[in-house]
Parts: C-alpha cells; sequence; structure tokens
C-alpha cells in the first residue's frame, strides 16, 4: 500500500520481467517512470517555447531541500 488510497501488487514473475499492478481511484494519474519523464519534459519545453518565466516556490518548512537528480547513463549500443 501507498498511502490509503494506492494498492501495489506483484503480480508474476517471468524470467527476468515483474507485472506489476496498481489500484488507484480513477483521479489519481499513474505513469511509468519514462513516461512521467517525457510528459514532465514536454510540459517543460512548451512552457520554455512561450517564454513564461516559472516562479520560485517558496520552501516549506521542515521539508528537506532534495539534491538535483542525477541524470540516467545513456546505454551504449551494442556491438554486433
Amino acid at each position: 500500500m501507498v498511502g490509503d488510497e494506492i494498492e501495489v501488487r506483484i503480480n508474476r514473475i517471468e524470467g527476468d520481467y515483474v507485472k506489476v499492478a496498481v489500484r488507484a481511484p480513477r483521479h489519481l494519474p499513474i505513469y511509468r517512470d519514462e513516461v512521467y519523464r517525457q510528459i514532465k519534459e514536454s510540459n517543460l519545453a512548451a512552457v520554455r517555447k512561450a517564454g513564461v518565466k516559472l516562479p520560485k516556490l517558496p520552501r516549506l518548512p521542515g521539508v528537506p531541500v532534495a539534491p538535483p537528480a542525477a541524470e540516467e547513463p545513456k546505454a551504449e549500443p551494442k556491438a554486433e
């Protein structure tokens, strides 16, 4: 369980693959990481293209500042 509304289950394991199921209310969007990153980048690109300056949000008291996410290394092409 994630909170009170989201349930994550391992449905089955097939070799190197794990089948995962997520049950959540319809009002909560659930995306795989790579899909979420594409949506986020697309939204940021649209804002940059429109020339909109995003305001700096105030820090919440008692919430630590997370370090910037490290970029994932890109896979090198396999030699055939």
